[in-house]
């Protein structure tokens, strides 16, 4: 898990020197940290639970950050608490309220609509909360039914284990349950639940909630502050030791930590479909897939929601729109006396922290010793080439690494190869500016682009089978996405560009 937190401690050890694993479920140290807020914060509830469940896939690595030994996956304890059927021993199950901008509309009054919170596991590396998502309705369910469909939660499965395996901060998945139970979307599908895990799942709509509600507000900051952000609340030599410096020090931090986290996505071609602020994690992780999509062939401006007729949350607006929910963020202290200077400054950083992060990325990836100053016109030629070509964004990238070696594979990728001609000729003289052997920058750039990633229509294909009740393809994605960059012979399938088919393929705010 990718995010640091003051509770981290170093993981208990057997005598054989590994890691102390747990048995069963209730031998897990289980904290309440979100239920011991006052009770405007939350709803106490059981989830619904689904009809005769069945245990489609659990991930072993999710479990074993829990400190939890493979094997209790396979225990009926676990089926029924992942279900919904029964608590997580020692946790408080509740529904979260929050609220935000939904398409850049004040949305109101949203919240946990489907997703119910098991309790805050106190695990080798620190606490994790436990939330189902597809669990039932809520009192913040407005008009919906509180489920979730098979298809989306096989893709929620497989994206934040993909992404952490790109190394980009994120939630994880502990466990995918399905059920006959139908649901209605566009058509008839069944009912399906996802077990997520996050040291944390308020987000910025948890703040935008408590506008005009002083009290509730601080009490929500200094909660986060406490548990996540505990070294700003001590000012560093010669700044202001008050609480309204420290809420500025953490808007500082959380802009930085988003900024990283937009520019990952940026150079991983990955498109998050619905960054609403209610879906902006306040720890800077990637939360909330639902028509999330890693790009195929190149296009700048990019939709991966067919719900965002408008395009709001294409690829390339991205780093924008990040920049614009702080400050939906931010605003909200101006309710306890922050000055607007002030809070606009907190903020100030965001555009460097992301060229930072941005420019260090693309650096590896295209195997740069350091970013220059000129660089900013080679890599802009390389969008537009990709663009105006529809390149493959993941292949561009890989097979770039060795183009030196045998350029066909990377020119094959382009309609007009002459036009990646030219730009290659760019790019070579720009390599002889350096002093990094090649071999050296083939094998670092190898480490950098990934051959693997999410296609839709890979997760479709795992998608198809779990309708069959095969988890096969499940595992087979997951054992690729978790090592992204090394190459395994018998699966070039899934290294190919995209099918045609493929674009066919919608993922809506339904997915």
């Amino acid at each position: 898990m990718t995010v640091q937190s003051d509770t981290r401690r170093r993981p208990a050890t057997s005598a054989s020197g590994g890691p102390t694993l747990v048995s069963r479920l209730d031998e897990l140290k289980v904290a309440n940290s979100f239920a011991e807020l006052p009770h405007e914060f939350h709803t106490f509830l059981q989830p619904q639970p689904l009809t005769n469940p069945r245990l489609l896939h659990a991930n072993a690595d999710a479990a074993a950050l829990l400190g939890l030994d493979p094997a209790v996956l396979q225990t009926p304890e676990f089926l029924a608490t992942f279900s919904g059927g029964r608590p997580l021993p020692g946790g408080r199950t509740l529904a979260a309220v929050y609220s935000g901008h939904q398409f850049g509309v004040w949305a109101g009054q949203l919240g946990d609509g489907r997703a119910h919170l098991l309790g805050e596991v106190l695990s080798p590396t620190g606490p994790l909360e436990l939330q189902l998502k597809g669990s039932g309705r809520t009192p913040y369910s407005r008009m919906g039914d509180g489920r979730a469909v098979l298809r989306s939660s096989v893709r929620e499965y497989l994206a934040s284990e993909a992404m952490a395996g790109l190394g980009i901060p994120t939630t994880r998945a502990l466990a995918l349950v399905v059920s006959d139970d139908p649901v209605y979307r566009e058509t008839v599908e069944t009912a399906a639940v996802v077990t997520r895990m996050s040291p944390s799942f308020v987000r910025f709509g948890s703040f935008e909630h408590w506008v005009g509600r002083p009290e509730q507000l601080r009490i929500l900051t200094d909660y986060v502050l406490d548990r996540f952000y505990p070294e700003l609340k001590t000012p560093a030599d010669g700044e202001p030791g008050s609480w309204e410096q420290a809420v500025l020090r953490m808007l500082r931090e959380v802009s930085r930590r988003t900024a990283a986290m937009v520019a990952h996505w940026q150079t991983a071609g990955f498109c998050h479909g619905v960054m609403n602020t209610d879906n902006m994690s306040i720890l800077g992780l990637t939360i909330d897939y639902g028509p999330y999509g890693f790009m195929d062939r190149f296009q700048a401006n990019h939709v991966c929601n067919h719900s965002d007729t408008h395009g709001r949350y294409a690829w390339n607006v991205q780093p924008a729109v990040a920049h614009w929910n702080l400050y939906r963020l931010g605003s909200v202290f101006l309710s306890l006396g922050l000055q607007e200077d002030d809070l606009r400054s907190a903020l100030s950083g965001y555009q460097q922290d992301f060229l930072a992060v941005y420019h260090q990325n693309l650096c590896r990836k295209l195997g740069l010793e350091s970013w220059q100053e000129s660089d900013d016109e080679l890599v802009d030629a390389w969008w537009r080439l990709l663009h105006e070509q529809r390149a493959d964004f993941t292949l561009a990238f890989r097979r770039l690494a060795t183009v030196s070696q045998d350029p066909g594979p990377f020119l094959a990728l382009f309609k007009d190869p002459e036009s990646a001609r030219d730009w290659l000729a760019r790019y070579e003289k720009r390599l002889q500016s350096q002093q990094l052997p090649a071999r050296e920058r083939q094998d670092s750039m190898l480490r950098a682009n990934p051959l693997y990633v999410l296609r839709n229509h890979l997760a479709q294909g795992a998608i198809d089978a779990a309708v069959r009740g095969d988890a096969s393809e499940i595992d087979t994605l997951l054992m690729l996405l978790r090592e992204p960059f090394t190459e395994r012979p018998g699966y070039e399938h899934y290294a190919q560009e995209a099918p045609e088919w493929a674009e066919r393929l919608e993922v809506s705010c339904s997915s």
